[in-house]
Formats: C-alpha cells, sequence, structure tokens
C-alpha cells in the first residue's frame, strides 16, 4: 500500500522532473505490441513500420547469414502450406523480399477500411493475428 507521503514525494518529484509520471502512466497503458511496432507513437501501425519490423525480424531469425529462412527457422510464424505459398521459387525457403512481400500481403488483409494503418482492434483480428506472427 502506498502511503500519502510517498505518492506526494514521487508526484513532486515527477514534477521537477519533466512530469514524466504522466508519460509512464499513458505507456503502460498502450502495452502489448502496438507499444512496440507503432515508433513514430501516433496509435496505429502503417506499412513501413510493420516492414521495419518484420526485416529487423528476419535477421534475427537468420542466425546462419544465409539470407533466407527455412521451415525451421520460421518454426510458429508460419505452417508448411503457409510456406509454399508464400515461395514463389518452391525453394522452401523464404528470402526477406519473399518474407515482407509476405508482411505487405498480410498487413493489407488486416486493413479491412483500407485506411493504410491498422489500429489495436484491427490488429487483434484474425488477420491481424497473423500478421504479427510476422514482425515479434
Amino acid at each position: 500500500m502506498i502511503s500519502r507521503r510517498s505518492l506526494l514525494s514521487t508526484l513532486v518529484f515527477s514534477t521537477f522532473a519533466g512530469g514524466s509520471l504522466p508519460v509512464l502512466a499513458a505507456q503502460s497503458r498502450r502495452a502489448g505490441p502496438m507499444a512496440q511496432l507503432d515508433t513514430d507513437n501516433d496509435g496505429t501501425l502503417d506499412l513501413e513500420e510493420a516492414k521495419k519490423a518484420a526485416s529487423a525480424l528476419f535477421d534475427k531469425l537468420d542466425p546462419d547469414r544465409d539470407g533466407t529462412l527455412d521451415r525451421r527457422e520460421l518454426a510458429g510464424r508460419l505452417t508448411a502450406k503457409e510456406l509454399k505459398a508464400a515461395d514463389p521459387d518452391n525453394d522452401g525457403t523464404l528470402t526477406k523480399q519473399e518474407y515482407l512481400a509476405l508482411v505487405e500481403q498480410r498487413f493489407k488483409a488486416a486493413d479491412p477500411d483500407g485506411d493504410g494503418t491498422l489500429d489495436a482492434k484491427e490488429l487483434n483480428g484474425r488477420a491481424g493475428k497473423a500478421l504479427l506472427r510476422l514482425l515479434k
């Protein structure tokens, strides 16, 4: 339980420290995928932000640095059927270009109103969750 004295000292400190307490409270309300992916802090995810996150994840998932992700490296993100559909050259792997094309396809599927951005509600839908598997 927080005493009045500690609460008051926290508020005073926050005021003199630039008012970061309200900022921290706002950030905690935005916790989740949106807080991590929304780099311009506008409350939505656009395609550029999605591709940036996907590109960073691709690099992380490619420990052998061969420029492709195979089924093992994609574990939990794509089913074998989804991998086959996203693999135009049928080599059993995805290049970064193929991976980003899939991200774009899933982004568009998650954006039913076609406004070019995804809000938290759209990300929580089925198509949004499929996109998130490729971003984090």
